[in-house]
């Protein structure tokens, strides 16, 4: 089987994709499938690359001149080869193979509704809107789509609206292997990375600082447990520091005996260690496409505090403790004083039980999130939409 990736352009500087995309093609090829990557290059984009006409010149190159060289590619295409477009964001490009055996990677869809208007805390310019129906026109083409969730797959069909032959839901792989580390490895690994402080534990939290990764609720849940203590566990928030006035004023509420840290570019060794550490994760998502950090806690046996609602409920599983979704126009204070009670359950519960038990179920709930166990299902859907492909090719 040869397969060709559909990859965003190097030039947008994206990280997660490209990788993602590697990730595959090298299993793929290790497999002894014949692999190739199709992306645009930067023709227009280099030109104005220091102007303000980039962003418009790399929509030339991706969306003129890149459809041209594929439909040149096209006509020396080989039999049995399947056409795999890495991120549902590649939608316009659909149509330029929709005749031939394909399928789309789907990872979520929150950029297009907000741009239908369905997300109030982040609105869409008018720009966008119109770019993400351009994306949405394109991928309703395709006829086979890969989901990373539950979640992602109902919003492709309601809100994307694809008519699609068959979708099917692989979860992500954990892109490191976690595991618990022992207290004393995991103290010493944190200090070696110049992080003090671990000793009596923390509630923890990972993320970008995206606006649906709710930093403002998580400070305000904090704040409202820091308050109810007089030596509250810190809150080590592994994400960017705040700069927006509302989460500024979020974190000025923490009262003086509360503690609050934020890093970034901790390597995944020192994040292992503060998964083992921490007394419990807080991940209160609005929306998430998957959700990598609730795996990758529960993988180091911590109990995580999340959202409930899909994915995060899906992803998270039986052992987790559940939140309301704090939707637009909410109580905030009201939604963080009731977190800060089941933030201390929490705790409490973690205190009085130290079995292995619950260590070991929440583990065992995250092994199945492995990348080995997600390369073999791609494969079989792979192979499986190629084959059904052909014979509609063959009969027509």
């Amino acid at each position: 089987m040869k397969l060709v990736f559909f990859c965003h352009p190097p030039f947008m500087r994206s990280q997660s994709m490209p990788r993602f995309a590697r990730m595959i093609g090298t299993a793929m090829q290790a497999k002894g499938h014949e692999v190739d990557y199709w992306a645009p290059q930067a023709h227009a984009h280099t030109l104005l690359e220091k102007t303000r006409l980039a962003k418009w010149a790399g929509y030339v190159d991706q969306y003129l001149f890149f459809p041209l060289q594929v439909k040149l590619r096209l006509w020396r295409r080989e039999p049995g080869t399947l056409y795999v477009f890495c991120d549902q964001a590649l939608g316009p490009w659909v149509p330029l193979v929709k005749h031939l055996p394909h399928v789309v990677h789907a990872h979520d869809l929150l950029a297009l509704r907000s741009a239908l208007g369905l997300i109030p805390q982040n609105p869409t310019s008018l720009t966008g809107r119109l770019y993400q129906r351009y994306i949405r026109w394109g991928f309703q083409q395709a006829r086979h789509f890969i989901c990373v969730s539950e979640r992602t797959r109902s919003d492709l069909m309601s809100h994307g609206q694809a008519r699609a032959l068959s979708s099917s839901v692989v979860y992500n792989g954990l892109n490191h292997p976690y595991r618990p580390v022992p207290r004393t490895q995991a103290i010493a690994r944190l200090e070696r990375a110049g992080l003090s402080g671990s000793a009596k534990g923390m509630i923890l939290h990972v993320g970008g600082g995206q606006w649906y990764k709710n930093t403002v609720g998580i400070l305000r849940l904090y704040a409202c447990y820091a308050a109810r203590h007089t030596e509250p566990l810190p809150l080590w928030m592994v994400s960017p520091h705040p700069s927006s006035a509302e989460t500024l004023a979020a974190l000025a509420q923490v009262p003086p005996q509360g503690r609050v840290y934020f890093y970034q570019g901790i390597d995944n060794a020192a994040l292992e260690a503060a998964y083992s550490l921490a007394n419990a994760f807080l991940f209160p998502s609005l929306a998430e496409g998957f959700g990598w950090p609730i795996v990758e806690a529960q993988a180091c046996g911590c109990p995580v505090i999340t959202t409930n609602d899909a994915p995060m409920n899906e992803i998270a599983g039986p052992d987790a403790t559940y939140l309301p979704l704090l939707k637009a126009g909410d109580d905030v204070q009201a939604w963080a004083q009731r977190g800060a009670t089941s933030l201390e359950a929490v705790l409490t519960t973690a205190a009085r039980d130290k079995s292995e038990q619950r260590r070991q179920q929440r583990m065992a709930w995250a092994a199945q999130f492995t990348t080995q166990a997600a390369i073999e299902r791609y494969l079989s859907i792979y192979q499986s939409v190629l084959a059904a492909e052909s014979r509609v090719h063959a009969t027509a």
